[in-house]
C-alpha cells in the first residue's frame, strides 16, 4: 500500500463511525489486563480511540483513561458513549498530554496506521519511565473452519493482513515499534493472544465488516458485490444461517515497556 492509500484507508472511518459504534467488536478483557500488567500506574492513554471500544473495558478495569482520536465523527461518537472520559482531538503523531503523563498507552486495532518515525519519538515522551506501549487487534479465529471460508470468500479488503492468527504475527512482530534515532527507545516485544468471540447475525456481521477500511473505500458496485458475496456465504451455512451465532475471535497483543 502506497502512501496516498495508506491515507486513504486511515481516514476512511468517520464515515461510518455510528456503524463503527455499533458493531465492531470490544477486546477480550484478559488480553487488556495482560497489556497493563506491567505499567507503573493506573494512567493510560488509549490512542487512536475510535469509537471508545477498548477505552470503555479500560474504563471497566478501572484504569484513569485519557482518549485521544483524530476523526471528529468516531470523537463524537467516544463522547455520546463514554461522556466521563476525557477524550479529546489529536494523533499518535502529535499527542495533546505532557512529557511523562501517563503509565500506558494503548491502540486497539489502530497502531498499523501510525507513522511510527513521528509518532514514536511522541509516545516515548509521553510514556512516564517504565511505562508500556501495546497495540491490540481482534483477529477472526481461521482455525475453525467456517470462519476460514468467510476470510477466503469475503477477499482481502474485508479481512486484511492483520485480521487471521498467522498473518497478525508475522505483520506485527517489530514492524510497529517505535525507535527514536538510532536506538530503540523500547525492549523486546512480546506478542500474545487471548480467545474472543462476538454474538453476531449474518446481517450484523455482513454489518460489521463493512465497516473495514478496505471496504468503505471501494468504489459502490464493487462493495454491494462484495458483502453480497459475503451475505450468500452467511446463508449457505449451517453454524450462521439461521439467528445469532458466536463469530470465534482471538485478541491479539503486542507489548513492549519503555525503557
Amino acid at each position: 500500500m502506497d502512501n496516498d492509500e495508506h491515507l486513504l484507508h486511515a481516514s476512511s472511518f468517520g464515515s461510518a463511525a455510528v456503524a463503527y459504534a455499533e458493531h465492531r467488536p470490544d477486546y477480550a478483557e484478559a488480553a487488556v489486563r495482560w497489556a497493563l500488567e506491567p505499567a507503573p500506574g493506573p494512567r493510560v492513554l488509549d490512542l487512536g480511540a475510535g469509537t471508545g471500544k477498548l477505552t470503555a473495558t479500560l474504563v471497566t478495569l478501572g484504569a484513569e483513561v485519557i482518549a485521544v482520536e483524530p476523526d471528529a465523527a468516531m470523537l463524537t461518537e467516544l463522547r455520546r458513549a463514554l461522556p466521563g472520559v476525557r477524550a479529546l482531538p489529536g494523533s499518535a503523531e502529535a499527542i495533546p498530554l505532557p512529557d511523562g503523563s501517563v503509565d500506558a498507552v494503548l491502540a486497539g486495532n489502530a497502531m498499523h496506521w501510525f507513522d511510527m518515525a513521528v509518532a514514536g519519538p511522541e509516545i516515548a515522551r509521553v510514556l512516564a519511565p517504565g511505562g508500556v506501549l501495546a497495540g491490540l487487534w481482534n483477529l477472526m479465529d481461521d482455525r475453525v473452519e467456517w470462519v476460514a471460508g468467510l476470510a477466503r470468500v469475503s477477499g482481502s479488503a474485508a479481512v486484511g493482513p492483520r485480521d487471521t492468527p498467522d498473518s497478525w504475527r508475522a505483520e506485527t512482530a517489530g514492524a510497529h515499534l517505535p525507535r527514536t534515532g538510532a536506538a530503540p527507545r523500547f525492549g523486546s516485544p512480546e506478542q500474545v493472544e487471548f480467545p474472543h468471540g462476538q454474538r453476531r447475525t449474518a446481517d450484523s456481521l455482513v454489518a460489521t465488516l463493512a465497516t473495514r477500511a478496505g471496504v468503505l473505500v471501494m468504489p459502490e458496485r464493487e462493495q454491494e458485490a462484495t458483502l453480497d458475496r459475503i451475505r450468500a456465504f452467511l446463508a449457505g451455512g449451517p453454524e450462521t444461517a439461521r439467528g445469532d451465532f458466536t463469530l470465534p475471535m482471538l485478541t491479539g497483543v503486542l507489548r513492549v515497556r519503555r525503557l
